[in-house]
């Protein structure tokens, strides 16, 4: 009886799925900083303290959800390099399906923000007061 090949599927898949979130954060939010400061009107300080903030969260949903999804099932069928190669392929697959939902997800987000900021440009809030003097 041939020996698991579930702790190289792990091995392998860990780094994969570390790598992947790291890439993917990094041009996002490498690349979203632009979008703060345009969205928070210039104000650089708070504009870079809210991305890196998606940041942490962006790190911490990925990675909780790339660990989740790691258990490998069908223990008396995963010994042979075929079904180590087809498992593999298809959780990378599917969490890079995943982190690509996510990237769009947050592009969205940005492109929210910075619609909503041009919009209270263009129409300044005008406080109305009822207060008459006499």
């Amino acid at each position: 009886m041939e020996q698991s090949l579930i702790p190289i599927a792990y091995a392998i898949y860990l780094p994969i799925a570390l790598l992947l979130t790291f890439f993917v954060a990094k041009s996002l939010f490498k690349n979203a900083k632009t979008f703060m400061i345009d969205i928070f009107h210039g104000k650089t300080e708070i504009a870079l303290a809210t991305n890196k903030l998606f940041e942490i969260g962006f790190y911490l949903i990925n990675l909780g959800f790339a660990l989740l999804i790691l258990r490998i099932t069908d223990y008396g069928t995963f010994n042979t390099y075929q079904v180590l190669i087809e498992r593999l392929s298809y959780k990378i697959g599917g969490f890079s399906i995943y982190l690509g939902i996510m990237l769009f997800f947050n592009l969205y987000l940005l492109f929210r923000g910075r619609r909503k900021s041009r919009q209270n440009e263009t129409n300044p809030v005008v406080i109305q007061s009822n207060y008459m003097p006499k």
